[in-house]
C-alpha cells in the first residue's frame, strides 16, 4: 500500500535527503522517498504495517525537522509569511551598522555582538544543537554554528555577526526562489478544476468533482474550467485547451464530440454527459503525472545526492585537519590557521548542488508541460536530450489514421458511380469501406446476392446489375481489363457487369508540418530517422520519400516492429520510438525512450510511453527535445559552476586568501545564483 503525505515548511535539500534515508531504515518500509520539490513524502508498506511506519515516519520527521509539518495531502495550508524574517534582518542590519561607527568598549561590546548574533542566529543555533543530540551532524547549520561561535572565540565578533547576518540574508532569496519556482508549476497544474454543476431533476447543483458518476449530465458555463472527460449533448463554444496541449489558437466544439477535462470553456454554453470518473478523468492523469515526474530521479540527481553524502564529513575532516596539524608542524599561531578552518567549514556545505540539479529538471518537466508535452521524470529528459535515433510508426502518428476519399476516376456518371460503390460497402465496417459510405451524400440502394471473396473485396447486385468492388487482383481473377492506377494510397477498382468503370483512391493524410519536423530534428543532430508500418511497400516508400525518412519498413505485423528495433537498439546509440500508444505499447516500452503521439484520450499512450506529445502533432518532437537539451545544459552548468566556485574557494580558504565573506558567497550566494539559473528551464520560447 502506498501513503503519501506533505512536508510543509521543508525547505532545504539536504534536510530531505535526511528524512528519506531515515524513513527507508523504518522496520516493513519497502520503499520510501522524499521529492523536495513537490514537498511529498512517499512510503510503500505492507497494508497491516502501513499505519505504525506512518506514525514511526512521522515521529522521525519531527525529530530531525521540528519546524517541517507531516499533512496529508489533501489538508491544504496557506504559505507563513515572510515578514518576520524580513524584521530579524532589517534589525540585524541596522544594530550592525550602528555597532561598526559607535564601537562600545569591552566587555560592552562583547555583549552587544552576542546579544544582535544569537538575535538573527537563533534558529540556525538551535536547529544545530536538536541535530546533535539526534546524531545528525554535517548539515548546514552545524557548519555555521561551528564556524561562526570559531570566529567569537578567536576575537572576531563582528564578523562572526555579518556572516550569520549574510547567510540568514542567502537562506532567505534561496527560500524566495524555490518557492517561487514551486509557484511555477503548482501554476502550471492549475488547471484542477474546483467544481462542476450538476444537472439533477431539471436543476444545477453545484458539487465536488469527485461525486460526480459516470453518465451524469452537467452543465459547462463561459469562462469554466471543464471538470469531467465527456461527450457534449448540447450547445457548441469555442475552447481554450492550452492548458493541456500548448496550443494557443482555440478550438471550436460540436455536439457528439468530446471534451476533455481541463480545458477553459470561452463563449457557448454546453451540457456535457460525463464519461469518466474525477480520478480517471484525462485532468487528474495529467496532474497525477506531472507532480509526481520529479520522483524518477535522473543519473545527475543521483549523482548529487551521493557526492553531497560524502563530500561534507570530508571536508570537515580537512578542516579538522587544517587548524591542528599546519601550526604544530611550523609552530605558527594557532590562531590564522583555525580561522582558515573555519572558512573551510562555511564553504563546504552543499546546498547549491543538492538543490538546483533536482529544481532544474523539475523546471524542464514544467516548461515542457507548458509548451504540451509531457515528461514523466527526470531521468527521461536525460535520455532524450541524448537521442540520436527516431523510429516512429506510420498510422496515428506521421498520419491522422483517418482514411478519406483522395480521388475518383469513372467512365459513367460520377454521382451514379458513387452511389453504386457506396451501397455496395455500406454493410461493411472495414475503415476504407466506411470512408466511401461517409464520401457519399446522397441516399444508398438495397443489395442483394452479397459474396465476400476473401483477399480479393466483394461481388454484389444493386438495381439488376453485378458490380465486383476490390483491389486489382478481383479484376484480375475476372479476366476484366484495366488500367492499373499508380497513385499513393489504397485503390479500390470497379466493375459493372464485367465491364471496368472506374476507381477511387483512399489514402491515409500526412499530419501537418511532418516533413519540416523531421528536417528539424536532423538540424539538431538526430542521426537516422525509420518508418516501421503495418501499410503495403508502396505506400509506406512513397511517404518515406515524401517526408524524408531515411529507412522504411514496411507490411510488419506488430511483433517484427519490436524486432526492427531490436536491431536498432544493438547500435548502441539512444533510441526513441514515437507511436499512437494504442497498438504500439511492446514498442515504447522496450525503446530507450517511448514518445506517445496517441492524444489526450489514450490511456495506452499515457500509461506506456515516456513522453507523451499531449496535442498529436510530430512538430512538438523537435521542441521537446531541445527542452530537454537545454534543462541538460543548466544543470551541467550549476555543477560546474557550484564545484568550480566552492573548489576555488576552498583552495583560496586554505591558503589564507579567502575570508569569511567570501566563504559565505561560496556557500549562499553560489546558491541563490544556480537556484536563479535553474529557473530559466520554466521559460520556453
Amino acid at each position: 500500500m502506498e501513503k503519501v503525505y506533505r512536508l510543509d515548511g521543508l525547505d532545504c535539500a539536504n534536510c530531505a535527503a535526511k528524512i528519506e534515508r531515515s524513513v527507508q531504515q523504518i522496520k516493513g518500509v519497502e520503499q520510501a522517498q522524499v521529492d523536495f520539490m513537490s514537498t511529498k513524502l512517499t512510503i510503500v508498506a505492507p497494508e497491516k504495517d502501513i499505519e505504525r511506519i506512518s506514525d514511526e515516519a512521522k515521529e522521525i520527521v519531527n525529530k530531525l525537522e521540528p519546524d517541517v509539518e507531516v499533512n496529508n495531502i489533501q489538508t491544504e495550508k496557506e504559505e507563513e509569511s515572510s515578514k518576520g524574517k524580513i524584521i530579524q534582518i532589517a534589525v540585524a542590519v541596522a544594530a550592525l551598522g550602528f555597532l561598526a561607527i559607535f564601537t562600545p568598549a569591552m566587555p560592552w561590546s562583547l555583549v552587544a555582538y552576542l546579544i544582535l548574533y544569537l538575535w538573527i542566529g537563533y534558529d540556525v543555533l538551535k536547529t544545530a544543537i536538536m541535530n546533535i543530540f539526534h546524531g545528525e551532524l554535517f548539515d548546514e547549520n552545524f557548519l555555521m554554528a561551528v564556524a561562526t561561535i570559531g570566529a567569537i572565540a578567536i576575537g572576531e565578533y563582528p564578523e562572526a555577526v555579518a556572516v550569520m547576518l549574510f547567510y540568514q540574508v542567502g537562506e532567505f532569496f534561496q527560500d524566495y526562489a524555490v518557492a517561487k519556482s514551486r509557484k511555477s508549476i503548482s501554476s502550471l497544474l492549475a488547471i484542477r478544476p474546483d467544481s462542476a454543476n450538476l444537472i439533477q431533476d431539471g436543476a444545477v447543483k453545484k458539487v465536488a468533482p469527485e461525486v460526480i458518476k459516470v453518465g451524469d449530465r452537467i452543465l459547462i458555463k463561459p469562462g469554466e474550467k471543464v471538470p469531467l472527460d465527456g461527450i457534449v449533448i448540447e450547445g457548441n463554444s469555442m475552447l481554450d485547451t492550452s492548458a493541456l496541449t500548448g496550443e494557443s489558437v482555440p478550438r471550436s466544439i460540436y455536439p457528439d464530440e468530446q471534451i476533455l477535462s481541463g480545458f477553459i470553456n470561452q463563449s457557448g454554453q454546453l451540457t456535457v454527459e460525463v464519461t469518466t470518473t474525477f480520478g480517471e478523468s484525462t485532468v487528474s492523469k495529467i496532474l497525477d503525472l506531472v507532480e509526481n515526474a520529479s520522483s524518477k530521479k535522473a543519473p545527475a540527481e543521483n549523482f548529487i545526492t551521493s557526492f553531497a553524502r560524502y563530500y561534507t564529513p570530508i571536508v570537515v575532516g580537512l578542516a579538522a585537519l587544517l587548524a591542528i596539524v599546519p601550526p604544530l608542524v611550523t609552530g605558527d599561531p594557532f590562531y590564522d590557521w583555525v580561522y582558515r578552518a573555519l572558512t573551510f567549514l562555511v564553504i563546504s556545505c552543499p546546498c547549491a548542488l543538492v538543490i538546483s540539479v533536482p529544481l532544474s529538471f523539475f523546471g524542464g518537466i514544467g516548461g515542457a508541460s507548458k509548451a504540451g508535452v509531457l515528461i514523466k521524470g527526470s531521468n527521461y529528459i536525460e535520455t532524450l536530450a541524448n537521442v540520436e535515433t527516431l523510429v516512429f510508426d506510420k498510422t496515428g502518428t506521421l498520419t491522422k489514421g483517418v482514411f478519406e476519399v483522395q480521388s475518383v476516376e469513372t467512365t459513367i456518371n460520377k454521382k451514379d458511380f458513387l452511389r453504386y460503390v457506396a451501397s455496395a460497402e455500406q454493410n461493411s465496417s472495414h475503415p476504407i469501406a466506411q470512408s466511401i459510405v461517409n464520401y457519399v451524400s446522397q441516399p444508398l440502394s438495397p443489395v442483394s446476392q452479397l459474396e465476400e471473396i476473401a483477399g480479393f473485396g466483394i461481388s454484389v447486385e444493386i438495381e439488376g446489375h453485378r458490380f465486383l468492388v476490390g483491389n486489382e487482383k478481383l479484376l484480375e481473377k475476372y479476366d476484366i481489363s484495366f488500367r492499373i492506377d499508380d497513385e499513393i494510397g489504397t485503390i479500390v477498382y470497379v466493375a459493372m457487369d464485367d465491364k471496368y468503370i472506374g476507381h477511387l483512391v483512399i489514402a491515409d493524410e500526412l499530419k501537418e508540418h511532418v516533413a519540416e519536423a523531421l528536417t528539424e530534428v536532423k538540424n539538431l543532430g538526430v542521426k537516422r530517422t525509420i518508418m516501421l508500418t503495418g501499410d503495403n511497400r508502396g505506400i509506406a516508400d512513397a511517404i518515406g520519400k515524401k517526408i524524408g525518412i531515411d529507412q522504411v519498413y514496411s507490411e510488419l505485423l506488430p511483433e517484427d516492429k519490436v524486432t526492427h528495433l531490436e536491431d536498432e537498439l544493438k547500435r548502441e546509440t539512444k533510441t526513441a520510438f514515437v507511436g499512437d500508444g494504442m497498438n504500439d505499447a511492446p514498442v515504447l516500452a522496450r525503446a530507450d525512450i517511448g514518445i506517445a503521439m496517441g492524444g489526450l484520450g489514450s490511456d495506452a499512450a499515457i500509461e506506456a510511453a515516456d513522453v507523451v506529445i499531449m496535442d498529436d502533432q510530430p512538430e512538438k518532437i523537435p521542441v521537446a527535445i531541445r527542452i530537454a537539451r537545454k534543462t541538460m545544459g543548466i544543470v551541467k552548468q550549476n555543477i560546474v559552476f557550484a564545484i568550480g566556485v566552492k573548489v576555488l574557494v576552498l583552495i583560496l580558504g586554505a591558503l589564507g586568501f579567502a575570508t569569511m565573506y567570501a566563504a559565505v558567497f561560496a556557500d549562499v550566494g553560489v546558491t541563490v545564483i544556480a537556484v536563479l539559473n535553474a529557473m530559466r528551464c520554466l521559460r520556453i520560447k
